[in-house]
């Protein structure tokens, strides 16, 4: 028997989250309940709510009264909740925070304060009175919803002329259930096709079973839609009855399967799961049986919306089903909506249905519906008032699209439903951060306690990554890891079940009509109002929980901290990010709620005292706030504080006693202070931090007993660490022993991703600093260790991808000891078997890089290595490493010593040296290279003799400098795949005037160069043209350059005119150029005339007023 699927109604998981808190008020005390009979009533109130409430959601959809009733009940449950949150406060407030006098029992406590407290009556009678009310709405417990009125169960047959945009969809499930080639590795293959709600899977999956190659292919088909409930025996006697085209009378599994096995045995099988939805492994193992015994190229097509699903049932690659391009969409749309014949009623009704396709993002369910929908309207204002409308506002008879989100939404357990309606806050499109996301579910109070190991950003990220495998989120195209978007249909989905308690304040002209039941606000601060309505919003919504700007990336107006604070009792998140505010007040303080605070990007010097009063914060944002020198002095007291980031700012120290904040998990940099109480040792009871951590100011540690202290061995979940002592220049005057021992007891844990030294003092690293032991480690830079004599052993890292050395002033040379751990060769592993990056910089005595002897290429270091840069090494010679086979980027820049051969680099993309070193390539790979960049008479003579043996096919950016010899490109032609090209003094090169025109070349720049140059060739798809110093220039024309938009001339003192610019071109900047300057200032009709259609002039950096464009 399957599990039911739904996880309970929206407001299932609120309920018992307030009687989880209210239970850990009356546990400590069996008398509670006696002595405080409204605590009774708030409890069984609560208890009466939660059985109606699945029956309550699915009938709010057609009874008017019982939506009121929901939100009237949402209403009555926030308020309940601030209650016990505020007495669950007041109980666990720390003696240190207590007022003197009060009890230190928590009881009495809560007693003291519903005393107190007159307005409890009315929250608990309010609630009562609403619940009271289920029995008028006839509400009945633990309702099965019926599914059916929700969706019509799906078939095999499909019209192909009615699908567009799934052409390469298609083509490739018809390549996956054609091969045969699977069968040895499983006798069944699965495929399954995942994506949102509407997206088309089944649509797709009836595309390929109808195809006439699969046909042909299978001997036994069978289309099963399956739904909510994964029956075994109900799927295995339907798939029986298609296969045989008769019915299946028998009731037992056994009995039936074997008769399945009977069809399939020895024969070709395609079965379609359509639409299926519950991952019970044991339940799929079953169903599958009948099928694994003497089957030849059985396939079945599983067709999910839920990854997790995906991922049981495949035996290849999930298929992810992509959103329709716009054209695409507007296909579907056009197929199902009226077009008049009449091409001017035509035309209007297109312009606005492609504003309508729009909204639909891809999704075809949405443009089939919509379209469908306007089928029988032929009126432009019925198709304008579509566009303007939310999908909640069509009846679910006339737009389906609705009723398909909500069942993804309808399967969501009822904590997830909260989590996802909390997103309504963001606008449509906005690019949210995953992390940021569940630091405001937990201050929302929306995460559930984690189970034993496990901690509250834990169970954040497993609700999002629920989502996202539900579609309900999709990664931004940004190219962010954290970056996801809401598909506009989900967005509009969210918004429907938040109505009314989650405001876009932005989105409101009329602030006044905000409903008083409104909790969540966000503003835009791109809308330059926003900041006006939400001050205004304010005024009558006291009971608001979360206030947060959206795009806030600028410095905005000051705003009045005091008047929001004052209004805003119950806030759980605030945030100030971005406006221009020095001071917060000490009422923050009394926001006994409070658990988010972001002051990023403001300009606060000081943080009151008042702020150590915020006993539940959990995370505190004070990001790039640069004028803030220290945090208050008792921040132990903040002990719930899980996330502290302080990046970017300048703070002189840490506040004393750090290591109370137990619960800490990030704490971006920490600045060791002299005095023991916030010393590196307060580090150590932070055994939770995680992700990046900076320790700064080392060189306040004195002993390598301080250093043990803060137990860096133990923090297990740090990913990365800076370790960092501030610039001395007295650095030479220190213990170099005890400089080793502090960061001998430093050593990070095992598994640790990414590691940074800066300013290290000592002379020589301590052993671990290299060490293979560190198998995780990807990311490894040393940086201004300017005592050191020698580079550690680094070789031996297996997993080290990047690695940069830096300002080792007394290094000289770096030999073998660099690769292997002693120097030698016996039983080590190929070194730097996994470096691709590999940088070394402002290494000012390294005069030798000492080679790596080895018999056979394939035992040569650097196996992986694809960028090299070596740059400001003023007494390097050599030796660079013989053979890189995966080097693709060479970048050498002030090694003016350096004269050795260059690696053997077979695909080589990019060269780049710059400066007097005579290295090179003892064969130039020209044609692999895009980039190639060189100066000095010897760099470029040798690239220029090269290209006369080898032509370079595949070379997009050329830059030549600094060559006094008389040169030509050879053929007196520019590489044909050419994009850019920059000569720089080089006086005596010969510019290419090839007779025919070069298609490629799009950037052009030459300076202090080409002296013979007095014209250019055809370049019909240049973009930008820059020239500068060219003494000999008298005229330039451009006709033949009719793509050309960017201009730049310079110091070219005989230039006296330019005739046929380009109508293409929209920037002109004439700098230092006497006669033409002075033509174009006063207009001289033999130049005007040709630059007059140029939008912008410039002459020495001063706009030309030109009326003609203006």
């Amino acid at each position: 028997m399957a599990a039911k699927l739904d996880g309970g109604a929206y407001l299932t998981s609120f309920v018992d989250a307030i009687l989880e808190k209210l239970s850990l008020i009356l546990e400590e005390d069996d008398s509670f309940l006696e002595r405080n009979i409204l605590l009774g009533r708030l409890e069984k109130s609560l208890y009466e709510a939660g059985p109606v409430l699945d029956d309550a959601e699915q009938r709010q959809f057609t009874n008017k009264k019982v939506k009121k009733w929901l939100l009237d009940l949402q209403d009555a449950l926030y308020k309940a909740d601030d209650l016990v949150d505020e007495l669950f406060t007041k109980a666990a407030i720390p003696t240190t925070l207590r007022d003197p006098g009060i009890s230190s029992s928590c009881s009495s406590l809560v007693d003291s304060y519903i005393e107190g407290s007159g307005g409890m009556e009315k929250i608990v009678g309010t609630l009562e009175s609403v619940v009271a009310k289920k029995n008028r709405h006839r509400l009945k417990e633990c309702a099965k919803v019926d599914m059916s009125s929700w969706r019509t169960p799906s078939t095999s047959l499909v019209l192909s002329s009615d699908i567009f945009g799934r052409d390469k969809d298609k083509e490739k499930i018809i390549k996956l259930l054609l091969d045969d080639t699977r069968h040895a590795e499983s006798p069944v293959t699965v495929i399954p096709i995942v994506g949102m709600g509407g997206i088309g899977k089944t649509t797709l999956a009836q595309l390929v079973y109808n195809d006439d190659q699969v046909q042909q292919k299978f001997n036994v088909k069978a289309w099963v839609c399956v739904g909510e409930v994964f029956d075994v025996l109900k799927l295995t006697k339907t798939v029986v009855e298609k296969a045989t085209s008769g019915s299946c009378n028998m009731n037992d599994l056994d009995s039936v399967q074997q008769r399945l096995r009977t069809q399939v045995t020895g024969r070709r099988f395609l079965v379609v799961l359509d639409d299926m939805w519950t991952n019970h492994y044991d339940d799929w193992k079953t169903f599958l049986r009948a099928f694994q015994c003497g089957s030849q190229g059985g396939k079945i097509l599983v067709t999910t919306r839920i990854d997790a699903v995906a991922s049981m049932v495949k035996t290849i690659p999930v298929h992810n089903l992509s959103l329709l391009d716009d054209e695409q969409c507007w296909s579907v749309f056009a197929n199902h909506a009226f077009f008049p014949t009449e091409s001017r009623d035509r035309l209007a009704l297109e312009k606005v249905g492609r504003k309508i396709v729009e909204k639909c993002k891809g999704l075809p369910l949405a443009a089939q519906s919509l379209g469908g929908l306007l089928r029988s309207k032929d009126n432009v204002s019925d198709w304008e008032d579509v566009l303007v409308s939310e999908i909640w506002e069509f009846s679910e008879d006339e737009c389906g699209i609705l009723p398909a989100l909500r069942i993804s939404y309808y399967y969501l357990p009822s904590h997830l439903k909260r989590c996802f309606v909390y997103c309504s806050l963001y606008p449509k499109d906005y690019e949210f951060n995953r992390g940021e996301l569940i630091l405001l579910w937990m201050a929302e109070d929306l995460l559930q306690q984690p189970k034993s190991g496990s901690i509250l950003e834990d169970v954040g990220y497993k609700y999002f990554n629920d989502l996202a495998a539900r579609s309900f989120f999709q990664p931004s195209k940004n190219g962010y890891e954290d970056s996801f978007v809401m598909h506009d249909l989900m967005h509009d989905l969210a918004t429907f079940y938040g109505e009314k308690f989650f405001v876009r304040i932005s989105e409101h002209e009329n602030v006044a009509q905000h409903d008083t039941k409104a909790r969540h606000l966000s503003y835009d601060l791109d809308d330059n109002n926003s900041v006006r309505k939400m001050l205004e919003a304010c005024k009558s919504l006291s009971h608001v929980r979360t206030l947060f700007p959206i795009k806030a990336y600028l410095y905005r107006e000051g705003i009045d901290t005091c008047r929001i604070l004052a209004q805003l009792k119950r806030l759980r998140v605030l945030s100030f990010t971005s406006f221009k505010i020095d001071i917060l007040p000490e009422s923050i303080g009394e926001l006994i709620h409070l658990r988010y605070l972001n002051l990023s990007n403001t300009l606060v010097v000081t943080l009151p005292k008042s702020l150590n009063n915020l006993y539940n914060l959990q995370t505190l944002k004070l990001r790039n706030c640069k004028k803030l020198k220290k945090l208050p002095s008792n921040m132990q007291n903040l002990v719930n504080l899980r996330h502290l980031d302080i990046v970017g700012t300048d703070l002189e120290d840490m506040p004393k006693k750090m290591s109370k904040l137990k619960d800490l998990q990030l704490l971006c940099k920490y600045m060791v202070g002299k005095q023991e109480e916030n010393g590196v040792g307060e580090l150590g009871e932070l055994t939770h931090l995680r992700g990046l951590l900076s320790i700064e100011k080392l060189e306040n540690v004195n002993s390598s007993v301080e250093a043990s202290n803060a137990r860096m061995d133990e923090k297990i979940h740090l990913s990365t660490l800076h370790l960092m002592w501030s610039s001395d220049e007295d650095s030479d005057l220190v213990d170099s022993q005890i400089e080793k021992d502090v960061l001998d007891k430093l050593r990070p844990h095992k598994d640790l991703k990414r590691l940074s030294l800066w300013g290290y003092r000592g002379t020589m690293f301590p052993d671990w600093v290299g060490q293979s032991y560190y198998h995780n480690m990807t990311w490894l830079e040393l940086s201004g260790c300017r005592n050191c004599w020698v580079v550690p052993s680094l070789g031996q890292l297996p997993s080290l991808e990047r690695l940069l050395i830096s300002g080792f002033k007394k290094v000289k040379k770096i030999g073998g000891s660099f690769y292997k751990g002693d120097g030698t060769h016996q039983h080590q592993e190929t070194p730097f078997r996994s470096l691709k990056y590999l940088s070394f910089s402002n290494m000012d005595w390294w005069e030798e890089w000492e080679s790596y002897e080895c018999d056979d290429d394939d035992d040569a270091p650097f196996p992986k290595l694809e960028t090299l840069e070596i740059w400001h090494c003023p007494k390097l010679r050599g030796d660079l490493p013989t053979f890189l086979p995966s080097l693709k980027e060479l970048y050498i820049r002030g090694c003016e010593e350096l004269g050795c051969y260059l690696p053997r680099a077979p695909i080589l993309r990019s060269l780049r040296i710059y400066g007097k070193q005579e290295a090179r390539m003892r064969e130039l790979p020209l044609s692999m290279l895009e980039t190639l960049c060189v100066n000095g008479e010897q760099q470029v003579e040798y690239v220029f003799e090269a290209m006369t043996h080898t032509q370079p096919t595949s070379l997009i950016d050329l830059h030549i400098s600094e060559c006094s010899s008389t040169i030509s490109f050879p053929g007196d032609s520019l590489p044909p795949s050419l994009q850019e090209l920059r000569i720089n003094n080089c006086k005596n090169v010969e510019f290419p005037m090839q007779n025919q025109q070069h298609e490629s070349l799009t950037s052009l720049t030459i300076k202090n160069s080409c002296d013979s140059l007095t014209s250019l060739p055809a370049f019909p798809n240049l973009l930008s043209l820059r020239i500068e110093r060219c003494e000999n220039l008298t005229s330039l024309e451009l006709s033949q350059s009719q793509s050309l938009r960017y201009l730049w001339i310079a110091e070219c003192p005989k230039l006296k005119n330019i005739i046929r610019l380009p109508a293409s071109l929209i920037r002109l900047f004439i700098i230092k150029c006497g006669l033409l300057g002075e033509g174009i200032e006063r207009k001289d009709p033999h130049i005007w005339p040709s630059i007059s259609h140029i939008p912008k002039i410039y002459v020495d950096f001063t706009k030309i007023l030109n009326e003609s464009t203006s």
